[in-house]
């Protein structure tokens, strides 16, 4: 195929950024090239420049959760981003739009419509945010997760992918049980004050009952030094970090994770098929955390407890309840590896390929 140029939306956390990277690395791996299109105060800002791409800036915000300021200004920026949009995708002929969602990805996006550029989305949670909710009829092709998110696109223009994550999680051999259970407790990168407090509360629990653990906790960096210091004082073994940047290896520590559910953590749960305690940010735009902690779930590949139900003591009884049926754990992991996608990236760029103008 001829070379093409590929404009790719989606800013601001690494949920959006980092998978499009992904997809931008393989088409240029195919000799294509990838403009990006964000914000100054996104996480592309930092990331796009580094990995060679280019990113032509907008003025744009969000319209989610928001106060009546924010909204107005962003009405009043998306007319005049969007043109911008559109002028780029004419003057850099622009075969294709490749878009993880997100307000960052809006005008781009409206502006392919306007000038009937095919768009692609990829729509890694259960149910689709905000800007993919609104133009899921019009798009060329969705890119989804879950079977379920196809109801909110036309009929047969889904294609079952995945979401972009790291081959090290795929690589992954099933862990073979120990007398010690290893628990990977993880908020993301930022931490998680919920499931911090609550793992400070299970240590004495953990430590009183004489339960064989050890737990590798990731806290965030405003947390972790009174939290280090504390669970050193324990005699459970183990670490408390601020940041694990080997998450991979963590994982094959790891017999079952505690974590949110956000799409990038329920991708990787499914590619190294760990069993995990899923609890949801009640805050996520839409509940799509929630909606994606249900969906694994219900595949029994999970188990699902509410942020406000969480605590040392409902840490304590789920882990030693789940350790306590014989391979209970196993299942679970397996029926984890059932929604794994390898090869999303890949696909993506095929996709792209096949709707190139």
């Amino acid at each position: 195929m001829s070379a093409k140029v590929f404009l790719m939306a989606g800013g601001g956390t690494g949920g959006h950024v980092i998978p499009a990277l992904a997809v931008a690395r393989e088409l240029r791996q195919r000799g294509h090239e990838a403009i990006f299109v964000g914000t100054d105060r996104g996480l592309e800002a930092r990331l796009v420049p580094a990995e060679g791409f280019p990113l032509e800036r907008v003025r744009i915000g969000g319209l989610k959760r928001v106060g009546i300021r924010q909204t107005v200004a962003t009405l009043w920026q998306l007319p005049s981003s969007t043109l911008r949009c559109a002028r780029l995708l004419e003057a850099r002929r622009v075969s294709a739009v490749f878009s993880m969602g997100g307000y960052v990805a809006g005008p781009p996006v409206l502006g392919a419509l306007l000038k009937r550029v095919p768009v692609v989305i990829m729509e890694p949670n259960a149910i689709p945010g905000f800007t993919n909710r609104r133009i899921g009829r019009f798009v060329a092709r969705a890119l989804i997760s879950f079977p379920e998110t196809a109801i909110y696109f036309s009929k047969g223009s889904t294609d079952l992918t995945g979401l972009p994550v790291r081959e090290e999680f795929f690589a992954l051999d099933p862990k073979p049980r120990e007398n010690v259970l290893t628990v990977l407790i993880t908020g993301g990168s930022q931490g998680s004050r919920r499931l911090n407090e609550a793992a400070r509360a299970s240590w004495p629990l953990f430590r009183e009952s004489g339960f064989p653990v050890r737990l590798i906790h990731q806290a965030g960096r405003s947390q972790c030094d009174e939290l280090a210091a504390g669970f050193a004082l324990t005699g459970l073994a183990g670490e408390v970090v601020p940041f694990l940047t080997d998450m991979p290896g963590a994982f094959a520590q790891a017999d079952l994770v505690v974590c949110r559910s956000g799409a990038g953590a329920v991708a990787e749960l499914a590619a190294a098929g760990k069993p995990s305690v899923l609890v949801p940010f009640p805050h996520a735009a839409d509940q799509h955390q929630l909606r994606n902690a249900e969906a694994f779930a219900r595949a029994e590949a999970a188990l699902l407890v509410r942020d406000a139900d969480f605590s040392g003591e409902r840490l304590f009884q789920t882990v030693t309840t789940l350790v306590a049926e014989p391979g209970r754990l196993e299942r679970m992991g397996a029926a984890a590896r059932r929604f794994a996608r390898p090869g999303a990236a890949r696909r993506a760029a095929d996709v792209l390929e096949e709707v190139a103008r």
